[in-house]
């Protein structure tokens, strides 16, 4: 039991003197403050420059992507020109002049290089995989969706056959899917 505390009584002025060796090793408390400070205020571009710099890129009009008849007959149905959208926005389509049947989509100060996707419910899709974006045109109303970020960019967006489209909908509304076929047999 002795031995014990003879190694502790040792063991502590030790323990001391390691202790005081990192303090010494250490600088004083401002230095490491000023240090910190220093760290801290590296600097760093705020994600909005950022934003700003990536949308005054002008866009790559190559693409990997090949399209098939399908899309070509697609994209001689897209609607061009400036679509006004709701809050005021806009939306700009421009076929591109480098290659047939894709197109220039401007959306405030980002421009997408988009292509036609053939879908299966008739409605008309462009797609910018390099972007994630999406321009969807239905037959009363078009709109612009990040993929990436899973919201709508611009909504109820038409040009002017869709605005007829939409009142000829609000005159003679289609058929509610709850109805049911028309029958042809008379009684």
């Amino acid at each position: 039991m002795r031995k014990i505390a003879i190694a502790v009584a040792l063991a502590l002025p030790l323990s001391a003197l390691a202790q005081g060796a990192a303090d010494a090793a250490k600088p004083p408390l401002k230095e490491r403050a000023a240090n910190t400070a220093k760290k801290v205020t590296q600097k760093v571009v705020p994600k909005r420059v950022i934003k700003k710099m990536e949308e005054a890129k002008p866009i790559s009009e190559e693409s990997d992507v090949v399209l098939t008849p399908e899309d070509l007959a697609v994209s001689k149905r897209v609607l061009t020109g400036t679509i006004k959208c709701e809050l005021g926005a806009s939306v700009a389509i421009e076929a591109s002049q480098k290659k047939e049947g894709f197109f220039v989509l401007t959306h405030g100060s980002t421009k997408y290089f988009m292509h036609p996707v053939n879908s299966r419910t008739g409605a008309i899709r462009l797609e910018d995989p390099k972007a994630e974006a999406m321009w969807l045109q239905l037959g009363n109303k078009s709109m612009l969706m990040s993929q990436k970020q899973g919201l709508r960019l611009a909504d109820e967006c038409q040009a002017t056959e869709q605005a007829m489209m939409a009142e000829d909908m609000k005159k003679n509304p289609p058929k509610s899917l709850f109805e049911g076929a028309d029958s042809d047999t008379k009684k």
